[in-house]
């Protein structure tokens, strides 16, 4: 019996090695534990070395699993465990109660009326309520409620509203059972915790954000049609600071290159040249660590008036004094001087930490997962080390070839 390979993580690795295996035959089964399909990427608002919209990657993608029938997929589903051997594993999976139902046909009206915001959380737009729908490209493209935020039926104002008998406030969660001949692992990357670094003050300073969530707000700003404002008082930044290597290349926080940070500065910077060119970039680094297609971006960054590029690492951020911003204190190599000077907006170049999963895998010593697992395991993409949206697809199609194997 061919059992179908289950795939963990929904995101771009995890799409694509689905697509991959159900185009060539197989049958698949992909689980994402928020509730959409897309990951990171969903979110971006471009990616390199293209510099274009996520769209461009996803949505062909998405029209290919909803025309596959070999394809099944469950958002909202977390692996609580899994057993079994090579051709015949078990995975347990709890389905979250998604509260709205297929009926949803994404009008919108539940988000209208709901008087309740979600907590804050990485990524979320201020003001989110609880019904709502990922904030970049939705798929499947249907609105949810988080439980953890809405009233229930004491507020009821989404049953008033919906048209399509869609809202369901006690919904309950559910297990199930998959069994599976292969596992792919695709779980992805997620930022190391930037309240770790003490010295650069990401709680106590609102202006000072991770590339994260500065790449969310240039999203946000592209989708929304509005401009780019500081966290702090709204007012439009006139100089933003990026520091490389926050917690990468450290031996008290991740002692490893996290590959992509200095692309995903590069590549902020050439957008708020573009989009926002009043804006000056300087961009604050050990040294530049970029490969293949990817050291165009340097090349461009090198001839721009707006971007400058200073070899210096930053010791710390200063308490604010008075008006003058976020005051950070830099070492300049290259002028062999300590300099301290003032930014609207601090960008931290976070770490890439792999992403965790209810499963018995062998890991390296920063916890990334090695490619020598228990037979039928197969760990794929930024799960077992740093790497980019391109060489993530690369990979994941490399390991739909390696779950074909029987």
């Amino acid at each position: 019996m061919n059992l179908p390979t289950l795939i963990i993580g929904g995101g771009i690795s995890g799409i694509t090695a689905a697509v991959e295996l159900a185009e060539a035959g197989g049958q698949v089964v992909l689980i994402e534990k928020e509730n959409y399909l897309g990951g990171n990427v969903s979110r971006f608002n471009n990616y390199f070395p293209k510099l274009c919209p996520p769209a461009c990657g996803l949505e062909i993608n998405y029209q290919r699993i909803r025309s596959n029938p070999r394809i099944s997929f469950y958002t909202g589903a977390e692996v609580k465990n899994i057993y079994g051997v090579d051709g015949d594993f078990r995975v347990k999976i709890h389905l979250k109660a998604r509260l709205i139902n297929n009926n949803c046909t994404s009008c919108g009206k539940c988000a209208e009326v709901c008087p309740e915001e979600r907590p804050a959380k990485l990524g979320r737009t201020t003001g989110e309520k609880a019904a709502y729908i990922n904030n970049g490209l939705a798929f499947p493209m249907k609105y949810c409620i988080d439980p953890d935020a809405c009233a229930g039926e004491a507020c009821g104002k989404c049953l008033e509203v919906c048209d399509y008998d869609a809202i369901q406030l006690d919904a309950l969660s559910a297990e199930v059972v998959i069994q599976a001949g292969k596992v792919i692992v695709a779980t992805g990357w997620i930022l190391y915790d930037a309240a770790k670094i003490e010295n650069y003050r990401y709680r106590e300073e609102p202006d000072v954000v991770t590339n994260q969530e500065f790449e969310r707000m240039l999203a946000a700003c592209t989708r929304e049609h509005k401009k780019l404002t500081r966290p702090s008082d709204g007012k439009v930044p006139a100089r933003i600071a990026f520091i490389q290597c926050a917690g990468s290349r450290d031996m008290n926080h991740l002692p490893y290159c996290s590959a992509v940070c200095c692309s995903v500065s590069l590549k902020h910077a050439l957008t708020l040249e573009t989009e926002y060119p009043e804006i000056d970039s300087e961009i604050f680094y050990i040294d530049m660590r970029l490969s293949g297609r990817n050291e165009k971006l340097l090349k461009q960054a090198e001839g721009k008036e707006r971007i400058t590029l200073t070899k210096g690492k930053v010791g710390r951020i200063l308490p604010p004094d008075g008006e003058k911003g976020v005051l950070l204190e830099v070492e300049d190599i290259i002028s062999e001087t300590k300099r301290q000077d003032a930014y609207d907006m601090v960008v931290l170049a976070m770490g890439l930490t792999p992403a965790p999963v209810a499963a018995e895998l062998k890991v390296n010593e920063y916890g990334f997962y090695l490619p020598d697992q228990p037979s039928g395991m197969i760990p794929t993409a930024s799960c077992k080390r740093p790497m980019d949206v391109s060489s993530s697809v690369k990979d994941a199609t490399a390991s739909a070839l390696k779950a074909m194997r029987r």
